[in-house]
């Protein structure tokens, strides 16, 4: 598959000021002005994040209401009900808040909805379980912005909320005696890209005091927070970086008994990473909810002991093994669907389906159909006497705008840019792949329909050391709006001693102005003939250290490469 290649570029006069500020590397230097990093205070501040620098969190609209509804409660040993969403934000939420709250209360339960009973968000069924035993405050975390008809209805069961949500607001909002959202249009929180752990650490942080309970009992919590804000790919600016970086910090000295058995059993040895939060622990956090019920994910990470941790941690990890099969066995399956249906190869989007396909893996399969196909796409099973599923998007194309155009076509369906879900009737899955396609075809752009790599800086191999890498490596933690930097070196020759490695790989061996470099480039087999033409070629690609036998070198990660441009 062909890739656009995009370099970004930066104001001269900024990058040369900065570098004379800091005395680094000039495309250091380069890569922070692209970041909005322009002076040696911001630089500071991100190289250096510091805990005293988050915001006050009464500065969140409805925060002073929350905490004196919380402690009429504790006041008064309510029933409070600690509730939140299958997922990892979630569930991450849930415990983060529950067990802050057990140092206070012991008046608590929490409850996580199922995902294929009872769906996303605040279900009717959670609010009757909190009216049959004698629950009288619900703290919803990452979902209730939209429930506004439920919390209504829990209203009149004399069961007060307290919405905790990251989501956009509608216009009609819940009668909840809280609502904290810093994308409420009326609140005046600096910070806008909290997650639902994160809009819940911000809450725990402003009962704290009330408690006589200090930053330790908040910070214990950060690697949950981490966590969460990793699974939910929210921007690694501002606070998010923050926790993020000192969440990495409590997890690699001090972590929670269930990420430090999701660790073990992912055979982690090195030090935690981000990447090994969206790799390693998320998906086996998001695969309890997916292929069975997400309450033992919470039960792990609020285990008192790392024995019980372990067991929860077990069935997590069984559970993601399940869930890779039968991701496995349907993505190739709907690849060879698309194979068949030979008119589908050439459209701008694609629709799949199949009666028996997992509910709980349709939106992963979508996600690797568009690795194959590269356009919007839409992935459908049978959930009871109805057809329902995913949908993921290519960057840039508005997918919500797209399903909402097929309205006529669905019972129901819900997302945002770059994906969503539907429920339709059976029949219809039929003409909902056609005016998906027509929707699809007559809006997208066609620069949409071609993967994009995005290009930090041109680099030469004489340029990579082990202080240029250290530097990097201090730019962590990386995520949206602070990805790990990607490079481009130009007119590099195969040493001929490149190959095929294990049938889908190329381990690369390459020199420029007499310095050799190692790179591996995953899934890159098909383009080996490239190599055997003996041209220079022009590469993208990140820096890692390889270590083998106890020597530690720098190698290339390159994700794209091409014959240079003579």
């Amino acid at each position: 598959m062909n890739k656009r290649w995009t370099i970004l570029n930066a104001d001269e006069e900024k990058v040369k000021s900065l570098q004379a500020s800091l005395k680094i590397h000039s495309v250091i230097s380069r890569i922070l002005v692209q970041r909005g990093i322009e002076t040696y205070e911001a630089a500071k501040k991100y190289f250096r994040p510091s805990l005293n620098e988050l915001h006050d969190p009464f500065l969140m609209k409805d925060m002073d209401k929350a905490v004196a509804r919380i402690m009429e409660a504790v006041t008064a040993n309510e029933k409070v009900l600690v509730y939140g969403d299958y997922d990892v934000d979630g569930t991450t939420a849930v415990s983060c808040v529950y067990r802050f709250l057990k140092k206070v209360h012991s008046n608590l339960d929490f409850y996580i909805p199922h995902r294929y009973r009872e769906g996303y968000g605040v279900s009717k069924a959670g609010i009757d379980f909190a009216k049959e035993n004698g629950f009288t405050l619900i703290i919803s975390l990452d979902c209730g912005i939209k429930s506004a008809d439920l919390i209504a209805y829990a209203k009149k069961l004399e069961i007060d909320f307290i919405v905790c949500d990251h989501h956009l607001p509608d216009d009609e909002l819940p009668q909840a005696v809280a609502i904290l959202n810093p994308k409420q249009k009326d609140c005046k929180y600096p910070y806008k890209e909290l997650c639902g752990c994160g809009v819940g650490f911000k809450l725990i942080a402003a009962l704290a005091p009330q408690f006589k309970l200090n930053d330790e009992d908040v910070n214990e919590f950060l690697d949950l927070a981490a966590t969460a804000i990793a699974a939910d790919i929210v921007p690694m600016t501002g606070e998010n970086r923050t926790l993020a970086f000192y969440g990495l910090k409590k997890a690699n000295e001090n972590p929670n008994p269930g990420i430090k058995a999701l660790c073990f059993l992912s055979g982690l040895k090195k030090e935690l990473l981000l990447h090994n939060l969206v790799f390693m622990i998320a998906p086996r956090v998001n695969a309890a909810g997916r292929m069975d019920d997400a309450t033992k994910a919470v039960q792990m990470f609020i285990a008192e002991t790392q024995e019980e941790a372990m067991r929860f941690a077990e069935q997590l990890h069984s559970d993601n093994t399940d869930r890779k099969e039968a991701d496995s066995s349907i993505t190739n399956e709907a690849l060879e669907l698309i194979r068949e249906n030979k008119d589908w190869e050439n459209r701008k989007s694609t629709l799949v389906y199949k009666s028996h396909w997992h509910k709980g893996v349709v939106g992963i399969v979508a996600s690797r159909v568009i690795e194959h196909y590269y356009r919007p796409t839409i992935v459908l099973t049978q959930s009871g006497e109805f057809a329902a599923g995913s949908a993921r998007s290519v960057p840039g194309f508005n997918l919500y705008e797209a399903i909402h155009a097929c309205r006529e076509h669905l019972l129901g369906y819900g997302g945002h840019f770059a994906a969503a879900g539907m429920t339709l009737e059976i029949d219809k899955v039929n003409a909902l792949r056609e005016k998906f396609e027509e929707v699809v075809a007559a809006n997208i752009n066609p620069e949409h329909l071609i993967p994009e790599e995005i290009i930090d800086a041109e680099i030469s191999f004489k340029d990579i050391n082990w202080t240029f890498y250290n530097i990097l490596q201090q730019m962590e933690p990386f995520g949206p709006e602070n990805m790990r930097p990607q490079f481009l070196i130009k007119n590099v020759l195969d040493t001929g001693f490149s190959k095929i490695v294990k049938e889908d790989h190329i381990r690369f061996v390459l020199r420029k102005d007499e310095i050799t470099f190692t790179g591996i480039g995953f899934g890159m087999a098909e383009k080996f003939h490239l190599m055997q033409m003996k041209q220079p070629i022009d590469l993208i690609c990140k820096i890692d250290e390889n270590e083998w036998q106890g020597n530690k070198s720098l190698q290339l990660r390159i994700t794209d490469f091409r014959i240079a441009e003579s």
